[in-house]
C-alpha cells in the first residue's frame, strides 16, 4: 500500500509540473528554445530603443567643445593614418598642420595679460620624453636651409613671460606628439622614409610666424628624431594661405567680404550676445565698442585653457576696493563661444564663405594634387627628381578652416590648436613598382592611375568618403577606397561648379555680385 501511495504522489507531482511548465511557455515567461529567446530579447530591446532615435540631438554645448579646441596633450593620442587593407602600398603622405597653443594676439582692455612662461622646460607641465632631445637638436638648425627671413627667426619659444601670439610649450608638447604618432603610423609601419632619406623626399613649408615654423619642427622631430639638418630645407609661403604665385584672385576678395558683411549683421542681431558684451564692458569699466574691437574671446580661450582664472578689472578705486572684485564670468565666455558654434552653421547655409573657401584653398590643393600625380605615375623614380613622399605645410586656423570648407568637409569643426589634415596615397596591390615595371610604364596616360587611391583624415579620424569629391562612391564596395582620378578631377574642375566656373583663373576674375 506505501509503495502505491509513493507511485500516486509522484505522478501526481509529475502532473502538476508539467501543466506549469508549459503554462510558463505558453504565456512566454520562459523560452522554448535558445534561438526563440534571442530573437524576443532583441525584440524587446529594439522596442525600447526606438524612441531614443526619434529624439532630438542635445544641444551644443559650448564648455565641452572649447575644452575639444583646446587639445590638451596629456590625452592618448589615436588615429587611422597609417591603416590599410592587406599588401595596399603607401606612397606618399602630404600633411597640413595648424600651429599648437599659442598666447593671445589680442588683450582686454584694463585687465592684466595671463601669467604664463613661454620657455622650455621638462620640469614644468605639460612635458614629453623628446622634449630635451628636441631642444638640444634646435640649438643646431645654423646647418639647416632656410628660405628668406626663416633663419632669423627663433627656433624655440623662449620668453619667461609670453609674447603676443608666441608658441606656448603646451604647442610645442602637441606637435611632439602629433610627430611621434605619426612615426609610429608612417615609418615604423610603413618605412615611408628609409634612414638615408634623400632631401628632395622631404618637403617642409611654413608662413613666415615663429609659431608655425616652431610647430613644424616639433612635429618633423616628433616624426625623424635627430633628423639630418644638412638634407632639411625649411621653404617660407609669404601667404598665411599658401597660394604661391597664385595669390592674385579677386573675386575670392569679393566673396570674404561679403561673408564678413553677414558674420557682422548676425552678430549685432544677436540679442543675448549683445547684453553679454554690454555686461562684460560694464563690469571692466570701458566702451562696449573698444571690448568688441579687443577680440576678447581670444584672451578668454587662453584663460581657458591653461586653467587660469578670468581676467578682473585693473582699474578698481580705493573709495570700492572692498567691493567684490569686476572679472569676467564662464557664462560669458560661454555666451560668446555658443554666437560662435552657431556662426558657423548659419556659415554654412549662407554658401559665401564655401565659395570664398574654394578660391582660397585651391593653389594649396593643386599643388598637392599634381605632386600625388607625379608620384603615381611614377616620376618620382626618375635621377634627380625625387618627389616628397612626406611633405609637411605649418600654417594657421585661417588657413586650414577654408581648406576644410573647400573640401566639403565644413561639419568637422573649426580648427583645433595642432589640427591635423592629412593625404595619403595608396596603390593596390595590382600595381606593381612603377620605377622597375617596363609595361606599366608604356601604358597609356589615362590607365596608369588606375589602382591609385587617396585617403583623407582630420585629426586621425578617416573621412574620405565625407568629402566633396568621394561621397558618393559606395564606402562598403568591393574597393573601400576613393580612386585618386576623384580627387584629380575635383581639384581641377568639379570644385569650381559652386561658382559657376571651370577653371581656377575664370573663376578668379569673373565678375560676382
Amino acid at each position: 500500500m506505501l509503495a502505491q501511495n509513493r507511485f500516486i504522489l509522484v505522478l501526481v507531482v509529475g502532473a502538476l509540473l508539467a501543466v506549469l511548465s508549459f503554462s510558463l511557455q505558453y504565456l512566454h515567461l520562459i523560452p522554448t528554445n535558445t534561438t526563440m529567446a534571442a530573437k524576443r530579447s532583441q525584440g524587446k530591446n529594439r522596442k525600447r530603443v526606438n524612441p531614443v532615435l526619434h529624439t532630438d540631438p542635445p544641444a551644443p554645448d559650448p564648455i565641452r567643445d572649447t575644452h575639444q579646441y583646446c587639445n590638451y596633450p596629456n590625452l592618448t593620442e589615436h588615429g587611422w593614418e597609417g591603416h590599410s587593407l592587406p599588401d595596399y602600398k603607401l606612397l606618399s603622405v602630404q600633411v597640413m598642420i595648424r600651429h599648437g597653443d599659442r598666447y593671445p594676439l589680442y588683450s582686454i582692455p584694463k585687465t592684466k595679460k595671463p601669467t604664463i612662461d613661454c620657455t622650455l622646460s621638462d620640469k614644468r607641465k605639460p612635458s614629453h620624453s623628446l622634449l630635451n632631445p628636441f631642444i638640444s637638436h634646435m640649438a643646431l638648425g645654423g646647418r639647416g636651409h632656410w628660405d628668406a627671413s626663416l633663419g632669423s627667426l627663433p627656433r624655440l619659444p623662449n620668453h619667461s613671460s609670453c609674447e603676443m601670439g608666441e608658441l606656448t610649450q603646451t604647442g610645442i608638447i602637441q606637435h611632439l606628439k602629433n610627430g611621434d604618432h605619426l612615426r609610429q603610423a608612417y615609418i615604423k609601419r610603413h618605412n615611408l622614409l628609409t634612414a638615408n632619406w634623400l632631401p628632395r623626399q622631404l618637403w617642409v613649408e611654413t608662413t613666415g610666424k615663429s609659431r608655425t615654423l616652431q610647430s613644424g619642427l616639433a612635429l618633423l622631430f616628433g616624426f625623424l628624431p635627430h633628423f639630418d639638418w644638412t638634407r632639411l630645407t625649411v621653404r617660407q609661403q609669404w601667404s598665411t594661405l599658401f597660394c604661391g604665385s597664385s595669390c592674385d584672385c579677386s573675386a575670392r576678395n569679393w566673396y570674404l567680404d561679403q561673408e564678413q558683411h553677414r558674420q557682422y549683421r548676425q552678430r549685432i542681431a544677436d540679442t543675448e550676445l549683445e547684453r553679454t558684451y554690454v555686461a562684460m564692458a560694464k563690469t571692466l569699466g570701458v566702451a562696449t565698442k573698444n571690448l568688441r574691437a579687443a577680440n576678447p574671446v581670444d584672451a578668454l580661450l587662453c584663460h581657458f585653457c591653461h586653467s587660469l582664472p578670468f581676467p578682473c578689472s585693473s582699474s578698481r578705486t580705493i573709495a570700492n576696493a572692498q567691493d567684490e572684485e569686476a572679472c569676467l564670468t564662464i557664462q560669458h565666455f560661454a555666451v560668446i563661444r555658443r554666437q560662435q558654434k552657431d556662426d558657423e552653421l548659419e556659415r554654412r547655409e549662407a554658401g559665401l564663405y564655401r565659395r570664398y573657401a574654394v578660391l582660397a584653398a585651391h593653389p594649396y590643393l593643386n599643388h598637392t594634387a599634381a605632386r600625388l600625380e607625379r608620384i603615381a605615375r611614377g616620376r618620382q623614380f626618375r635621377k634627380g627628381k625625387e618627389e616628397a613622399v612626406f611633405a609637411l605645410a605649418s600654417a594657421h586656423d585661417v588657413t586650414m578652416a577654408p581648406l576644410l570648407s573647400a573640401l566639403g568637409l565644413e561639419g568637422a569643426g573649426f580648427p583645433r590648436f595642432a589640427a591635423r589634415l592629412v593625404f595619403e596615397l595608396w596603390s593596390s596591390p595590382e600595381v606593381k613598382d612603377k620605377g622597375k615595371n617596363e609595361k606599366i610604364r608604356g601604358r597609356k596616360r589615362g590607365k596608369e592611375l588606375d589602382g591609385m587611391f587617396i585617403r583623407v583624415l582630420y585629426n586621425g579620424k578617416d573621412l574620405t568618403f565625407d568629402t566633396a569629391f568621394c561621397h558618393d562612391n559606395n564606402r562598403h564596395s568591393d574597393q573601400p577606397l576613393c580612386p585618386l582620378g576623384n580627387f584629380l578631377s575635383f581639384v581641377r574642375k568639379d570644385m569650381f561648379n559652386i561658382v559657376n566656373a571651370t577653371s581656377y583663373e575664370q573663376a578668379c576674375h569673373q565678375t560676382v555680385q
